[in-house]
């Protein structure tokens, strides 16, 4: 039941009368852009909605009927779990990508790599010059951290990336299908069609605020779920058999990806890459967006035409 606990303190503001999320400071930011009350109360409402769902479907009898069959058949899980546990870690030691004949970062160069990376971390390539991870509690702190980035990164790489492809090859046209310009637009007051419907808006054409009040769920929503634990869906019968970075089961590995252990460990360093290269591609993005003002694509095709003359140095010149 430890999603039915109430949220983190960084959801509260102080003081026992204060009750709403603590936003008078974006407000006060974009007090041009005005937001009604009956908006910020209904996101609010809105995003109280799933804890409450579950709460009730918990303490029904369909909730209590999934949590005996779950309690039934929780023992074979945590066995069949186990099992994959010891083949996993097993699959790891064979690995070249883990322990310490691992690829480093310097590759053949002679560097005197930090002794506190072991290698049983996917990603782990002994890159640590600021000598933030020796602490065992604080390397597992960032390597959650950085899971949960890089999996942001690739699926906003995705949506910045695929309206700007459909609108280029004139299979679907966006009102704005440059990332940057949809913040943009949305504080000049614009208002923009969700999905490029007609008359779809969210929150209207000036829902800047309720725009970073969603932003800030959504982020905030995955460390909730790390706070509320593994067994958070299981007053809903649902049994997870991983941990917080792989929780597994239906509805976190669909396909069972998971089960053959060898895959699921190179898995997790495919993961892991592509999700840094997702990081640093952000990176580019902003760099792009601030020097040229076009999206990603746009600059692609410009350096694919000239590479000589469409360049980064060509770009900082007109700085």
């Amino acid at each position: 039941m430890a999603l039915l606990r109430p949220p983190p303190p960084l959801l509260r503001c102080e003081g026992a009368a204060r009750t709403l999320p603590c936003f008078s400071h974006v407000t006060n930011s974009f007090s041009r852009f005005k937001a009604s009350w009956q908006e910020v109360a209904g996101v609010v409402v809105f995003s109280a909605i799933p804890f409450t769902a579950v709460k009730a479907i918990a303490n029904s009898p369909v909730g209590e009927e999934l949590q005996r069959r779950m309690e039934e058949k929780k023992q074979l899980y945590k066995d069949k779990s186990s099992k994959l546990k010891a083949l996993s870690n097993k699959a790891r030691i064979e690995s070249m990508w883990y322990g310490e004949d691992r690829p480093r970062w310097l590759g053949p160069i002679a560097y005197e790599y930090p002794d506190y990376l072991t290698g049983e971390l996917p990603g782990d390539y002994g890159f640590d010059i600021a000598g933030l991870s020796q602490d065992p509690k604080a390397l597992q702190r960032y390597f959650n951290f950085e899971v949960v980035h890089a999996r942001w990164a690739m699926l906003a790489a995705l949506g910045a990336l695929i309206p700007e492809i459909l609108d280029l090859i004139g299979a679907f046209h966006f009102v704005e299908p440059i990332w940057w310009r949809v913040g943009y637009s949305k504080l000049k007051g614009d208002t923009l069609d969700y999905l490029g419907i007609p008359g779809l808006h969210v929150a209207g054409s000036q829902g800047v605020l309720i725009i970073a009040i969603c932003q800030a769920l959504l982020m905030v929503g995955p460390e909730y779920a790390r706070y509320c634990g593994i067994e958070a869906l299981e007053p809903l019968g649902i049994y997870l058999p991983g941990d917080i970075n792989y929780p597994g089961g239906l509805l976190f590995d669909p396909l069972n990806l998971s089960q053959d252990p060898v895959s699921f460990e190179e898995l997790k360093i495919k993961e892991i890459k592509n999700g840094r290269l997702a990081m640093v591609a952000w990176l580019g993005f902003y760099a792009q967006a601030a020097l040229t003002g076009k999206g990603p694509i746009h600059n692609l095709l410009d350096h694919i035409s000239d590479p000589f003359h469409n360049n980064l140095l060509s770009a900082l010149k007109f700085l």
